[in-house]
């Protein structure tokens, strides 16, 4: 009996583990996701490759430093803030929940657009209907439960789709592989850089998963193995989704030449219009899917972490967890239905987490070297350093990228 109970808490644990790293995962890949591989790929061809890697590097470095030192610590971001100085707890937590804010109003832009392309459901309507499942399943009693099998489910379909698109567009690599140290315009890629590295690890993303560890109990020096693991498989699979969209783009934008390119960069949606020139109607139908879970899983990440950091601002927020997430739900739904926009509200929504990245990240690394909050631990000097390295880079080439964007 008790070797059977122990059979069923490892399971569950390496569940949770699984889902904490494709929440995080399915976090970042969101609509916005999805439009700014299209949209760049279309603009700088292959030259987007070396930034696809260094992103991948960048993302991962991230991670392993805020989970490493979260999990370590056993205590949410805003918490670690606060005790590297008093108050700048509230002002992360701030920036992180508007950052969440501005990308779950495109998020549910994003399944608006899906249900009408899937089913002819006014955008209206799939606002309400997204934020709708949304509120069912972040208020429901086992919603941390709901929260991991949507993550894996939906994981495992965009995965799936992105490599059928990907292998249908027959991408020339031998070509880019040739020119792949060959930039043209090297500065100009300082925008693609930041804006999707903000969109991969920016704002609230690089905590969805760490955060839900902490809710599951998996924290501690003992977990750490475990905790590095857990990133290292979610940002695999959203570098992997990344690199198939890149390749599925750059096959189309090949095949099709500057009209092609001009088509995806001047669409109201340039994600579906990489779709539709690479299997036609079939490929709209795949793109509606995938946007779909996209949006579905950016939603439900967006809403669960930030309010995760917004419950640490006030008690009365902490012990109606589920009316704030319920408000915040709705405030992006009804937003999203007035203003509209979302296409161009998603690149820029990376652009602004892509700010937020070297606050976030810069309190982290303070925190890591703080005996009063990870005790006799001591973080790896490497991560640290290239962590810095980051924040520097992020802070000075995100600001510009701002400006540009403006």
């Amino acid at each position: 009996m008790q070797k059977h109970t122990q059979i069923e808490e490892k399971k569950s644990r390496q569940s949770v583990l699984l889902g904490a790293a494709l929440l995080m995962s399915t976090s970042a890949v969101g609509p916005g996701f999805l439009t700014q591989s299209a949209t760049f790929t279309a603009t700088y061809m292959g030259q987007l490759a070396i930034i696809m890697v260094l992103v991948i590097i960048m993302d991962i470095i991230t991670k392993l430093n805020v989970w490493s030192i979260i999990g370590v610590s056993g205590k949410r971001a805003p918490e670690l803030a606060n005790e590297v100085l008093p108050g700048l707890g509230q002002v992360v937590s701030l920036l992180v929940a508007f950052g969440g804010l501005v990308f779950n109003i495109g998020n549910v832009g994003g399944i608006a657009l899906a249900l009408n392309a899937l089913f002819h459901i006014p955008e209206a309507a799939g606002c309400v209907l997204g934020g709708a499942f949304a509120i069912v399943l972040l208020a429901s009693k086992n919603a941390s439960g709901g929260i991991d099998l949507l993550a894996k489910c939906l994981g495992a379909v965009m995965v799936l789709i992105a490599l059928v698109v990907a292998v249908s567009t027959r991408p020339p690599v031998d070509l880019l592989a040739s020119g792949f140290f060959h930039l043209e315009e090297p500065v100009s890629l300082l925008i693609p850089m930041i804006t999707i590295l903000g969109g991969s690890c920016g704002g609230y993303i690089s905590f969805s998963g760490a955060h839900r560890l902490l809710d599951a109990g998996i924290y501690g020096r003992d977990n750490l193995s475990d905790i590095r693991k857990s990133v290292l498989l979610g940002s695999g699979v959203t570098g992997v989704i990344r690199l198939l969209l890149f390749l599925a783009a750059y096959g189309v934008c090949m095949a099709g030449g500057n009209a092609v390119r001009e088509a995806v960069m001047q669409s109201s949606n340039p994600a579906a219009e990489v779709f539709l020139q690479a299997l036609g109607e079939l490929g709209f139908r795949l793109f509606a899917v995938i946007l779909l879970c996209a949006s579905l899983s950016t939603v439900t990440g967006a809403a669960y972490t930030s309010v995760s950091f917004l419950k640490t601002l006030h008690p009365v927020m902490k012990n109606h967890s589920r009316a704030v997430t319920i408000l915040f739900i709705l405030l992006s739904s009804v937003i999203m239905a007035v203003f509209g926009g979302a296409a161009r509200l998603l690149v820029l929504a990376g652009a602004v987490n892509g700010l937020i990245l070297p606050v976030s990240l810069s309190v982290i690394l303070i925190a890591g070297r703080k005996r009063s909050i990870v005790g006799d631990y001591r973080h790896s000097f490497i991560l640290t350093v290239l962590g810095l390295i980051i924040v520097l880079i992020t802070l000075l080439f995100g600001l510009y990228s701002i400006a540009a964007l403006f």
